[in-house]
């Protein structure tokens, strides 16, 4: 049993489960258990050879930690009748106790010197009973880091299950619109878009509040900033209606900020001081009021409502930095200096109030340690520079990003660009020309920007040289991950023209040509153009090869595609696994079989069952090839060898998972040997699992041929008109859901694929359909509409590896051959 123990400042909660052979590896919930600093995961070494499921499940709430801080973690486990105690903490604690109590009574004490550099790993020689112990860890003053004791045993009430959100014009009231809208946004949702339940709510109810600044928000998040301001307006005029201090200051607030993004600094200032009429939103308010006081010369207003800004809200760093600077500014030193020691005593990462006392002190080893403590992050410079810059201090802007980039020749492109919009910012535009032209010449490598900052450093970059294109692909990225697609485009176009060597930006436009354009030959051309300025990309030529997949491109192109460069197929999983797959249908099984034993693959999102797909599928052809050559021990040696996945293919088979395909086969093989009996229990066993047609969409669905291969089970049995019961429900499911809209599904995670380019999904569903009444006319014997519905879907999709397999049936009914 293993018992987990986590002390996370409210609660803890630790979980047993026996381990068995047959269940093979446990993984927990791991907290963590850590030998000179390294997770230990000796406990499944025992395990780690056989086959590899995966649990996350709850079998017993154990125990509860009852008081936890941040501090400590502590593992108990039950060792043939002993606890072994496994302990770690996130800090220095000389001369702890660890106390071990059984029934009351106390069996062990030890004292320990505590460090994050060691781990506390123990077997207590006492036999115990865990439902029993009470173990607590505490510090020398008697405090208690982490303890754990078991829980009485009780009934509790299971929670709800989580409901589906329903569609915008199913729900009655804007409250509720904007709730659900708002949810979307905090759960990041895959397919279900906030802005519809949004503006769902303003056509009902246009002067709302809540949807206004809603609205608002999702547009000035994106950069949407003359989009945003209408909606808070909006907003603001519906609060102030009746009052104009209104109760709620997050609309004035965020009009304030969309204000200041516009350049309309004293109309922003307005809105900012407005807000600070509510509670909430003082120390907000007058701390953005105090930047931009201190933006337009009135550093005397601003150190009053920065003070305002700090008895609201103590904390603030940010708030304490600008003070420090203003008090600097104004020779109050000595003060200064104390905020400074106050504000490190909070937070010695604060870099820049150490930067702050490196500027007042002129203690060299200050700005030693505070480079040290930066680790040369540049987005660390990055955003403390913007704290000067954003209050007007745009010197300090410059020398704190200029630590960064002093002899720095392969500097991450963004920090020139704030160089050289500060510059523009203090009324240097030569200066800052210079520095826009150094950005542009900077390794573009993995330069993503995302801040709204630095999308208004990179629009005043293309003012000032407007034959960046480098600029005009940054931005681009930014508009494209902010969902903000046709700015995206216009950017990577402009930035085409300007450079067109540049292999990223064709592999962009290809993404948005094809994703949000539906322009397929476009895509195509951008995305050749990509790989041709830079063949020794993995990526893209794995992206290349998905295109040509999409678009129908034979597998003899894509595979001679593919063998002009070993190298970069044999760099990634995904790419290899295609080569494979081409090999596979071209009816070349041993080889693809081959390629996969040759390699150790790696799960990768997207690639779920893929690779097991494929070595099963080789299994299988090489075995239906061995049938219809009466080689039946040959079949049945690669049917067996299907149903169990080797150590290499990176990813175990699931519970539960469906092989009727497999048993009807080596029913069949079995029969050939003369083995009836060993060939009735395959059927059997193929004729397993539930009758139930249904949507496949996703990578644990029930997949129809499953249901298939059941019913042609059930005619070896003798069962035909069972069998053909079931034949007649897969084709009446197939051609009423023909005509039903594709709904995703609100809790889907993911699709059985990589979305790169995007799939309409409503076609993928009569695809799905057709083959459905595919295998059902097939399985009655119908080969003529068979052939049809098979037709259909290979017709749209070349590479449907279901149809193309039980395609080849229709032909062997058709030659008096059973299937």
């Amino acid at each position: 049993k293993k018992q987990w123990t986590w002390g996370n400042g409210d609660f803890g909660q630790a979980w047993d489960r026996n381990l068995t052979d047959e269940d093979g590896p446990y993984i927990e919930l791991m907290c963590g258990v850590f030998t000179d600093n390294q997770p230990d995961f000796s406990w499944l070494q025992p395990y780690e050879e056989k086959s590899f499921k995966q649990y996350f499940m709850p079998y017993r709430d154990l125990g509860v930690v009852k008081n936890a801080t941040k501090e400590a973690m502590l593992n108990a486990e039950e060792e043939n009748g002993k606890c072994r105690l496994k302990i770690y903490t996130t800090g220095e604690y000389p001369q702890s106790s660890v106390t071990l109590e059984n029934a009351g009574v106390r069996v062990f004490n030890e004292d320990v010197d505590f460090t994050p550099e060691m781990s506390f790993n123990k077997l207590i020689d006492v036999d115990i009973n865990l439902r029993d112990c009470y173990i607590a860890v505490r510090d020398n003053g008697g405090r208690v880091l982490v303890d754990w004791q078991p829980e009485e045993d009780s009934v509790k009430l299971a929670p709800d299950a989580a409901k589906a959100a329903q569609s915008p014009h199913e729900i009655h009231s804007p409250e509720q619109l904007y709730l659900s809208g708002l949810h979307l946004e905090q759960y990041r949702h895959a397919t279900y878009h906030p802005v519809d339940y949004y503006l769902e709510a303003l056509k009902r109810e246009p002067s709302d509040v809540r949807n206004n600044n809603a609205m608002g928000l999702w547009l000035m998040r994106r950069g949407r900033f003359a989009k945003a301001e209408p909606y808070f307006r909006r907003a603001v005029e519906t609060l102030t209606e009746r009052n104009p201090n209104p109760y709620d200051g997050e609309a004035l607030y965020n009009l304030g900020f969309c204000l200041r993004m516009l350049g309309k600094p004293e109309e922003a200032y307005a809105a900012f001081f407005k807000s600070a009429w509510n509670g909430a939103w003082q120390d907000s308010g007058f701390f953005q009021a105090a930047q931009l006081d201190s933006v337009l010369g009135r550093r005397e207003k601003a150190l009053e409502l920065i003070d305002r800004s700090l008895w609201r809200n103590h904390l603030n760093q940010k708030g304490r930095h600008l003070k420090i600077v203003l008090l600097r500014k104004r020779d109050k030193c000595g003060e200064a200096l104390h905020l400074i020691e106050e504000s490190l005593a909070m937070d010695r990462f604060n870099f820049g109030v150490l930067y702050e006392q490196y500027l007042l002190t002129e203690n060299a080893c200050i700005l030693k340690s505070m480079k040290a403590l930066m680790r040369n992050n540049v987005h660390n410079y990055i955003e403390y520079a913007l704290d000067y810059a954003m209050a007007g201090f745009y010197e300090e802007a410059l020398d704190f990003i200029g630590i960064y980039l002093r002899n720095n020749k392969e500097a991450y492109p963004m920090a020139w660009y704030f160089k050289g919009y500060f510059l523009s910012l203090d009324g240097r535009p030569d200066e800052a020309l210079s520095a826009f032209q150094s950005a542009s010449a900077m390794v573009p490598d993995y330069c993503f920007p995302n801040k709204l900052e630095e999308l208004l450093a990179l629009q005043q970059a293309v003012t000032v040289n407007p034959t960046d294109s480098k600029a005009y692909c940054y931005t681009g990225n930014f508009w494209y991950a902010a969902g903000q697609y046709e700015e995206a485009q216009n950017c990577w176009e402009q930035a085409v023209k300007l450079d067109d060597k540049y292999p990223t930006v064709h592999r962009n436009l290809a993404l948005v040509y094809y994703n949000k354009q539906n322009d397929s030959q476009s895509a195509r051309l951008a995305l050749e153009k990509a790989f041709e300025r830079n063949t020794s990309d993995a990526r893209v030529l794995m992206e290349l090869d998905q295109l040509y997949k999409k678009l129908g491109v034979s597998p003899d192109e894509r595979l001679a595609l593919l063998e002009m460069y070993p190298d970069e197929v044999n760099h990634r999983d995904d790419l290899y696994l295609e080569k494979v797959t081409l090999y596979n249908l071209r009816g070349e099984e041993e080889k693809a079989l081959d390629l996969i034993m040759r390699r150790m693959f790696h799960p990768w999102e997207g690639g779920e069952g893929k690779v097991t797909g494929q070595y099963v599928y080789s299994h299988i052809e090489m075995a239906d090839k061995a049938i219809v050559n009466g080689v039946f021990d040959v079949a049945v040696r690669h049917l067996e060898a299907a149903q169990h996945y080797p150590h290499n293919l990176g990813e175990g088979k699931l519970y539960g998972a469906q092989e009727n395909d497999i048993h009807y086969r080596l029913g069949c093989a079995y029969a050939g040997l003369g083995e009836t009996a060993k060939a009735e229990a395959a059927w059997q066993k193929a004729a397993l699992g539930l009758f139930v047609p249904k949507a496949a969409m996703y990578y644990n669905d029930r997949q129809p041929d499953k249901i298939f291969y059941q019913g042609l089970a059930l005619k070896k049995l003798g069962r035909k008109d069972e069998a053909d019961s079931w034949f007649n429900k897969i084709v009446q499911f197939g051609e009423k859901q023909l005509f039903v809209p594709f709904k995703m599904d609100y809790f889907a995670v993911s699709l059985p694929d990589l979305l790169i380019f995007e799939e309409d999904l409503q076609k993928r569903h009569e695809q799905h359909c057709h083959y459905m009444m595919a295998l059902g006319y097939l399985g009655l014997g119908n080969t003529s509409k068979a052939q049809k519905a098979f037709s259909e879907v290979l017709n749209k999709d070349r590479y449907h590896v279901g149809a193309i397999i039980h395609q080849k049936m229709v032909k062997n009914l058709e030659n008096n051959k059973e299937i």
